[in-house]
């Protein structure tokens, strides 16, 4: 049974990653709890599904901008297009702004709470090896030398809402596809 999960979980990593850009699920279609790969990947609808959408920034292709308020990340295409995802941003105290390069990616990253964050949560463990409970998801783009990311998530429930410690969340499956997109060195803007 263990090596059947990571097979089934690569093939479909590698169906979202060759299709074209579309909406990514969060929920089941029948309303229903959302299954271990519906949960891992996302469901089959949502309100914040991945999406071509028409871009007016003036920010080179390549660049990624995000939107606190909104609750969305743009990936600009270029030709006045851009590639939305819906996100989990900080909660109130926890939101910032600014620009940030990505620093470094890491596939199924390991995880360790930052001091701040296990003072204000000691029941937290200091370390956790990356994989299927990881908060950190199936993908990290590391910010500068900053203590965000963004990064998958283990909860694609939490997609829309401000519920982090500032790091921005998305689906296991869009942060897949951003990360493919995304090298080190990529611009981040990040507005409020």
């Amino acid at each position: 049974m263990s090596h059947f999960l990571p097979g089934v979980a690569g093939l479909a990593c590698m169906a979202m990653l060759t299709g074209p850009v579309q909406a990514q699920p969060v929920a089941s279609l029948g309303g229903h709890p959302a299954n271990f790969l519906e949960r891992l990947f996302g469901g089959l609808s949502s309100p914040t599904a991945r999406q071509v959408v028409a871009w007016g920034g003036s920010h080179q292709p390549g660049t990624i901008v995000i939107s606190t308020s909104q609750r969305r990340l743009y990936f600009v295409l270029g030709q006045g297009r851009a590639i939305q995802y819906g996100i989990g941003v900080g909660r109130p105290g926890f939101t910032w702004n600014g620009t940030k390069t990505v620093s470094m990616k890491r596939e199924w990253p390991d995880w360790s709470p930052p001091a701040q964050m296990l003072r204000r949560r000691p029941d937290l463990p200091r370390y956790m090896k990356g994989g299927l409970g990881n908060p950190l998801g199936a993908r990290a783009l590391y910010l500068g030398s900053s203590m965000y990311r963004i990064h998958g998530s283990n909860e694609p429930e939490t997609i829309g809402y401000a519920v982090s410690s500032g790091c921005i969340r998305m689906t296991n499956a869009d942060v897949i596809d951003l990360y493919s997109r995304t090298r080190v060195g990529t611009k981040v803007v990040v507005l409020r």
